[in-house]
């Protein structure tokens, strides 16, 4: 029994050692890696990543020498396949601005060159620099009156009145809340045009030139105050109630507007009309001079408010918690929005979609923050109308079509898009 039990045991010993032999090297391969992923799995997960990787990314000729160097290798080649970074909101806002600015200097030179009587652009920068006393050429008789009474005047009331309609969007929309905000759409306008229309009619001149300024004002406060009013509830302001109130004070605008024109005689109905289709075709320097102060005032306090409307739009409660005191705030732009859109609606008539189409192309451009929303919206209004009062100008000449009907013509379809997009966005209004 013995001597078998031995001989079966020496057999089985060199039949176990060949084999052993033989897999020695795979094996030994095997523990060398299991060693070496236990050692990667206790220092830490980012070496033994990091080493993958760069295997994984060395060529076949090259051979990393440790770890560190081939995660070296493995964070070169990401950062060789990574995509350049897009640009910070503060140089694209710069770049914006920058632009916004050249358009509407280059806008304002078209406007006024090109009309009736044709002025070329060298010959305006020469008569401006004569009259600033940089040197240059004044024109002949008939150039310099078209030039200084007719067409500056009107280049001028166009940057005033498009930069208070747009910066007065742009506070609107943030003050509310919602992108749909808009002078015109929610009743501004015409409240203001209503105060215009009834110091007319009924012949007030209690302020001298100052007069239908004054009951533009009045009357688009009212209005405003009476739409916030009407359109809060629980703390929020909806879009769908916002709009629907705004509707409503339109129409009873309208019926306000068409009253006082029963009761107006033929060369009151003729003022009337002109600020309901909305000109600058009457457009001098008194006026200009009339509606500065009122929209200076407003476009000069309404970037101070920036920071303010950006913590405004975390939320009412988040703002409170912030500092911000939200109601003391919303007066404050309210009274803004008003004097600004009353300024316009003063001298221009009503000129909707103006506010509603500026701020929304600059938002989606930028992004939303008011430091150069407010200001970007102020450029982007004067440039639309300084180009909108140049196309009404020439499109149908020798006549002109009023500039509201033409800037409606264009921001209808917009808003009708708008109003689409932010259903779509919220899933219905239900």
């Amino acid at each position: 029994m013995t001597t078998s039990y031995e001989e079966r045991a020496d057999k089985a010993r060199p039949a176990r050692g060949p084999s052993l032999s033989k897999e020695q090297p795979a094996e030994t391969g095997g523990a060398a890696e299991a060693s070496d992923a236990g050692t990667a799995t206790g220092t830490g997960a980012g070496t033994g990543t990091g080493t993958g990787e760069a295997a994984e990314a060395a060529s076949p000729d090259t051979e990393p020498t440790d770890a560190g160097g081939a995660a070296k290798a493995a964070a070169t080649g990401e950062a060789a396949e990574a995509p350049p970074a897009p640009k910070s909101p503060r140089s694209k806002a710069f770049v914006l601005t920058v632009g916004l600015s050249l358009a509407l200097l280059a806008g304002c030179l078209l406007s006024a060159a090109i009309g009736a009587y044709s002025i070329p652009i060298g010959d305006v920068l020469g008569s401006l620099q004569h009259r600033i006393g940089l040197g240059g050429q004044p024109l002949d008789r008939v150039g310099e009156s078209v030039l200084w009474n007719v067409r500056l005047p009107r280049v001028v009331l166009a940057l005033l009145v498009g930069a208070s309609l747009g910066c007065a969007g742009a506070l609107m929309q943030g003050v509310f809340g919602n992108p749909l905000a808009e002078p015109g759409v929610i009743g501004i306008s015409a409240g203001a045009a209503v105060g215009a229309v009834a110091s007319i009619a009924l012949g007030l001149t209690f302020f001298g030139n100052w007069t239908i300024t004054v009951f533009a004002f009045i009357a688009g406060l009212a209005t405003v105050l009476l739409v916030y009013t009407l359109s809060r509830s629980g703390g929020r302001t909806e879009v769908v109630t916002l709009i629907l109130t705004g509707i409503a004070v339109n129409a009873f605008a309208g019926a306000l507007i068409g009253l006082f024109i029963f009761f107006a005689d033929n060369a009151q109905i003729t003022q009337i009309t002109f600020w309901q289709l909305g000109s600058l075709s009457q457009a001098t320097w008194p006026k200009v001079l009339a509606v500065l102060p009122c929209a200076l005032a407003g476009l000069l306090i309404a970037p101070f408010y920036a920071r303010k409307l950006d913590l405004l739009a975390l939320g009412e409660r988040p703002a409170r918690h912030l500092g911000v005191d939200v109601e003391r705030l919303r007066i404050t732009l309210v009274l803004v929005v008003a004097l600004l859109t009353a300024a316009a609606v003063a001298v221009a008539g009503i000129i909707s979609f103006v506010g509603l189409l500026v701020p929304h192309l600059l938002r989606m451009a930028n992004g939303p923050g008011h430091r150069f929303l407010v200001p970007g919206s102020a450029l982007g209004g004067a440039l639309v109308l300084v180009a909108g009062d140049l196309a009404a100008r020439t499109v149908a000449a020798p006549a002109e079509l009023p500039l509201g009907v033409l800037t409606a013509l264009f921001g209808s379809p917009f808003f009708f898009w708008l109003l689409r997009r932010t259903r779509r966005k919220q899933g219905g209004w239900a």
